[in-house]
C-alpha cells in the first residue's frame, strides 16, 4: 500500500489529488491545516503527531522533524541494511510527498510587515522534507507545485509513472529550495548589513524566478526570459503597467530600462530617447512637449524606431507630436485620455504607464555574465555635485549655462564609452558613443550637431588622454568641456583650453560604461 504526506500551504488542487490517489488505495499523512481541510472533504487521514508519537509543540515549529518521518523519506529500498534499520525502528516508507512552502516572498513584499513576521515564515520543516524525498527520488515522489498534480495524477493511473519523472521532480524541488533560500538570504542581508557604495558580500545568492518568458533573446536563434526576484517591491520595468501594443521583446526591456533610466535622474521635466543602449536626444524643459521637440531634434534619423521615455505625464499636444513617427515604446508616468485615444491608433505601440521613480540596477547590483563566472558591482549611481567641479579654464565667451553643463554629463554617463555629448539650450545636439578612440567620438558628436556645435557644451564620461580632442572640438565651435580630469597630459589639454579660449571644468568623477 503507498503512502503520501501532506503538508501545503497552498491548497489549490489538494482535495481532487488525494480523492484521485484514495480511489488507487493510497494511505494518507497530513499535518495542521492540511489534515483539517482533507477530513473536511471526507478523506481518510492519519495526523504526523500520531503517526510519530510526537505531538506538535513550540507554537507549531516542530511537526515533521522526527525520525519516522525523514526515515520513511530517505532509507533506500535496495539496501537490506536499510530496510532491516526501518523493520527494527517501525518507519514506514512514504512513497509521495506533497509541500509547498511558507510564503516568505509574499510577506516580505507587504508593506510595513515586521522583522518577527517575516522571521516566522521562513518554513524550516517544509525544505526539509523536500530535500529528503528528493534526495531519495529513486524510490520517492515530491511535488511542490499544483500544476504537476494533475499529470502526476494522469501518469499514475495509467502506470508510466517512473524514475525520469521523479528525478524531474526531484530537479524542480532543488531550485525552489535553492531561490527560497536566496530569497531569505538576500533580505536577512538587507536587514543585518545595509549597503554601503563598495560593499560585496562574500557570498552572493540571487534566486530569480521567470516573469515572462519572451519570443527570443536579442537575435531570433537565442532563448531569452525576463526573471525578477520574488519577494522584492517590484520596480522598474517589473512595476510598469503596459497600457497598448505588442508583446515587449528582449531588446525592448533592454532599452526601455536604459531610457527611463537616464530620464528619471532629472528634476524637471525632462524626455529621453534611446536607440540601441544609448541615447540619441534627450533634454529638460518646462513642459513634456518642449523636451521632445528637443530631444527628437537631437538626432531624428537614429531616433526613427528608438524608445522615448517621459519623468512627466504625456498629454495631449505631447502625444500630437509623437503620434507622425514610428516609435517602439513610450514610457511615461500616466497618459491623459487624449494622449491614449491619439496613441491607440498604433495598434503596435507599446504604452509603459511607469511608477514613480526608477532604480539603478535590480537589487542595488550590476551583474555582467563573463566566460567563467560573473562580474558584479555597485551600479554608478553617483555624480559630482557642480558645487565641487573645478574651473580649470575660463574661456573667451560667455560662461556656460549650468544646465547644459549637467545635462551634457549626465548624459556622457549613461553613454558607452568612449563617450562625448553636446548639449545646447537644454537638450543634446550630438552623440559619439562606443568609439575605441576618444577622439573619433569627438569627430562623430561634432558631425551629428552640425552647426548646432557652435557654443555647445561638451560633456566626456572620462578625461581627454590628449589634447587632440579638445582641439577638435573647439574648432568645431564647442565653447565649454566638461571631463574628470585625471590625465598625465591634463597639463597639455588645460593649456590647449586657454590658447582656444574654450571653458573648461574637471569634475574628479569618472563614469566609464562598457
Amino acid at each position: 500500500m503507498a503512502t503520501a504526506l501532506f503538508s501545503v500551504f497552498d491548497k489549490t488542487g489538494l482535495i481532487p489529488l488525494a480523492q484521485g490517489l484514495q480511489a488507487l488505495g493510497w494511505d494518507f499523512l497530513a499535518t495542521g491545516g492540511t489534515l483539517k481541510a482533507m477530513r473536511e472533504a471526507g478523506l481518510a487521514v492519519q495526523e504526523v503527531a500520531d503517526y510519530t508519537g510526537a505531538p506538535e509543540c513550540f507554537g507549531g515549529r516542530v511537526k515533521t522533524l522526527h525520525p519516522r518521518i525523514h526515515g520513511g523519506l530517505l532509507f533506500r529500498r535496495e539496501e537490506e541494511a536499510h530496510v532491516q534499520d526501518a523493520q527494527r525502528l517501525d518507519i514506514l516508507p512514504i512513497d509521495l510527498v506533497v509541500v509547498n512552502l511558507y510564503p516568505f516572498e509574499a510577506t516580505i513584499a507587504k508593506a510595513g510587515v515586521t522583522f518577527e513576521d517575516c522571521i516566522e515564515q521562513i518554513d524550516i520543516g517544509g525544505p526539509s522534507m523536500l530535500r529528503s524525498a528528493a534526495k531519495n527520488h529513486a524510490s520517492v515522489t515530491v511535488l511542490t507545485d499544483p500544476a504537476q498534480y494533475e499529470p502526476f495524477l494522469a501518469q499514475v493511473q495509467a502506470g508510466t509513472w517512473g524514475e525520469t519523472d521523479r528525478r524531474a521532480c526531484a530537479l524542480k524541488v532543488f531550485q525552489t529550495t535553492a531561490a527560497y533560500d536566496a530569497s531569505i538570504a538576500t533580505w536577512l542581508a538587507r536587514q543585518t548589513a545595509p549597503q554601503v557604495e563598495t560593499a560585496l558580500p562574500e557570498r552572493l545568492a540571487v534566486g530569480l524566478s521567470q516573469k515572462q518568458s519572451l519570443r527570443y533573446g536579442e537575435n531570433p536563434h537565442q532563448g531569452a526570459g525576463f526573471y525578477v526576484q520574488p519577494g522584492a517591491a517590484a520596480e522598474g520595468l517589473a512595476a510598469c503597467q503596459q497600457l497598448q501594443g505588442k508583446e515587449l521583446s528582449f531588446n525592448n526591456l533592454l532599452d526601455a530600462d536604459a531610457t527611463a533610466r537616464l530620464a528619471w535622474v532629472f528634476a524637471e521635466p525632462s524626455c529621453v530617447i534611446v536607440k540601441h543602449n544609448n541615447p540619441c536626444g534627450a533634454a529638460c524643459a518646462d513642459t513634456p512637449l518642449e523636451a521632445f521637440q528637443k530631444a527628437l531634434a537631437s538626432d531624428p534619423v537614429s531616433a526613427f524606431g528608438g524608445i522615448v521615455a517621459f519623468n512627466r505625464p504625456v498629454d495631449e499636444a505631447t502625444a500630437q507630436a509623437l503620434a507622425p513617427t514610428f516609435w517602439e515604446v513610450i514610457l511615461a508616468p500616466q497618459f491623459s485620455e487624449g494622449a491614449l485615444s491619439i496613441l491607440s491608433t498604433k495598434k503596435a505601440l507599446r504604452l509603459m504607464q511607469t511608477p514613480g521613480t526608477w532604480p539603478c540596477g535590480a537589487s542595488g547590483l550590476d551583474v555582467r555574465a563573463i566566460g567563467g563566472g560573473y562580474l558584479i558591482q555597485r551600479p554608478d549611481t553617483a555624480f559630482a555635485p557642480f558645487e565641487q567641479w573645478e574651473v580649470k579654464v575660463e574661456g573667451r565667451g560667455p560662461r556656460p549655462s549650468t544646465r547644459d553643463l549637467l545635462l551634457a554629463q549626465q548624459v556622457a554617463k549613461v553613454v558607452k564609452s568612449n563617450s562625448i555629448v553636446l548639449v545646447k539650450d537644454g537638450g543634446t545636439v550630438g552623440v559619439g558613443a562606443g568609439q575605441m578612440s576618444r577622439v573619433d567620438s569627438v569627430e562623430i558628436a561634432c558631425r551629428k550637431a552640425g552647426e548646432k556645435t557652435h557654443g555647445a557644451v561638451l560633456g566626456s564620461d572620462a578625461f581627454f588622454p590628449f589634447a587632440d580632442g579638445l582641439e577638435l572640438a573647439a574648432a568645431a565651435g564647442v565653447a565649454a568641456i566638461v571631463e574628470p580630469g585625471g590625465s598625465v597630459r591634463d597639463d597639455e589639454v588645460i593649456e590647449a583650453a586657454k590658447r582656444l579660449g574654450v571653458w573648461l571644468y574637471f569634475t574628479g568623477m569618472r563614469h566609464f560604461r562598457h
